[in-house]
């Protein structure tokens, strides 16, 4: 790697033997330029910020069918899109069927026997007939086979297929219209972060369209697919529309609430994932650097809770780190495991060497990832585009098609091979 490092092993004696680590000379450390952090309790918010779009409450739909067969004698002008109340009239319809029908019922109620009329009324509701044409028909006395189409719920008409002269089928779909008393708003949450969200929470969301202006609503479901290419989840949150100025198709900023926590907690930047497991570089006494296998929590801020691996008041490398483990894995020094034991570090594994360099996804796949990358002068490649193995799906986790990453792989025989990567930090 061009660093002045020198490994340390359990078996060669001295005080600094007792922990395994490698050594990086003043000069080495400021030309890769590591930045040490500490290790600190904090208060960590538990809430994230995420951002969705509008949509139809999909719950709250419509469908209007012809009861019987019959003729359009009218339409009222209506078009897909329209904005309509409750009962509002969508087109006139004959129904022949019914008249005959109807003239039976007149005779038989005429005749005052409450049995024989009965059947009959029920004989027209079995026609698909609705309970007000048969009152409107027994109060005029006469027979009423046109009837009027109308909308039973107010709302937008998503599609509408009558128009004047045609001729119907009984159960034929004439119009679809969703309701607008609630919206959806369908929010995007990275995989990573989306544990702690559940069906019920609060949340407030603000809109483009109304500046300044807090909306609250609440989790309604939480969808079971992730989104293969952005690697998020779509968080379905209801919002209430009474006014009806939430339209579909506008774009929000959504903030799951949640209380501030104590935590321990490190900078975001100085994790660095594996794929099997999360590490961060302890910066020892005397210039000396180790591995260490942490558990991470909640994220935030730029700031990731540590759950386990590390101490208040330990020294880590914020930046700078990967080149320090490239190193210490060529090195064979082995992570301090979680549970703070010290292990008795291994000899220089007999594996391929890793190199590193910078790049940009252009695809992730479940076994590869195609990266546009910088040269790496170590094996004389120049900048290109080239597709790599990946082994682990994990390594991959929280990244994106177009995000900036720093990462290392080697040469087996399948072919160049990702081991680790990660994204630059402001990016």
């Amino acid at each position: 790697m061009g660093m002045q490092t020198i490994p340390r092993y359990a078996d060669e004696g001295g005080a600094s033997a007792q922990v395994p680590g490698i050594s990086v000379d003043a000069s080495a450390s400021q030309a890769l330029g590591l930045r040490i952090a500490t290790v600190q309790r904090g208060e960590l918010a538990s809430s994230l910020t995420a951002t969705g779009t509008i949509d139809f409450n999909q719950r709250d739909v419509a469908i209007v069918q012809a009861r019987a067969g019959g003729f359009v004698q009218r339409v009222y002008g209506r078009a897909p899109g329209d904005v309509v109340g409750a009962g509002a009239p969508l087109a006139d319809i004959l129904v022949p069927e019914w008249g005959g029908a109807q003239a039976e019922f007149l005779a038989v109620r005429r005749t005052g026997n409450a049995a024989l009329t009965q059947a009959a009324r029920q004989r027209l509701m079995l026609l698909g007939m609705p309970s007000g044409t048969i009152a409107s028909v027994e109060r005029g006395d006469r027979p009423h086979n046109v009837i009027t189409i109308s909308t039973p719920i107010g709302g937008v008409v998503k599609t509408l297929d009558v128009r004047a002269g045609m001729t119907l089928t009984a159960g034929q779909t004439l119009a679809e219209v969703n309701g607008l008393g609630t919206v959806w708003l369908n929010a995007a949450v990275p995989e990573a972060i989306a544990g702690p969200l559940k069906p019920g929470q609060t949340v407030r969301a603000t809109l483009a369209a109304f500046p300044g202006e807090i909306l609250s609503g609440r989790v309604s479901a939480i969808l079971p697919q992730t989104q293969a290419d952005s690697r998020t989840l779509t968080v379905r949150i209801e919002l209430p529309n009474r006014s009806g100025r939430l339209r579909p198709g506008m774009f929000a900023t959504v903030s799951f609430g949640g209380a501030t926590q104590p935590a321990l907690l490190v900078p975001s930047e100085a994790l660095i994932r594996t794929g099997k497991r999360t590490l961060v570089m302890l910066a020892l006494d005397k210039g000396r650097y180790r591995p260490a296998e942490v558990q991470t929590g909640r994220e935030s801020g730029g700031q990731i809770e540590i759950l386990a691996g590390l101490g208040e008041g330990e020294k880590i490398v914020a930046s700078g780190q990967f080149l320090i483990d490239s190193e210490a894995s060529l090195s064979g020094v082995q992570a301090r495991p979680i549970g703070g034991g010290a292990p008795i570090a291994a000899k220089p594994a007999v594996t391929g060497r890793l190199y590193e360099t910078v790049g940009k996804i252009e695809q992730i796949t479940a076994n590869t990832v195609t990266l546009s990358h910088e040269p790496v002068p170590a094996i004389g490649w120049p900048a290109m585009t080239m597709t790599f193995q990946l082994p682990d799906p994990k390594v991959a986790r929280g990244l994106k098609t177009g995000d900036r990453v720093r990462f290392a792989f080697d040469q087996p025989p399948a072919g160049p091979t990702v081991r680790r990567m990660a994204q630059v930090a402001g990016q």
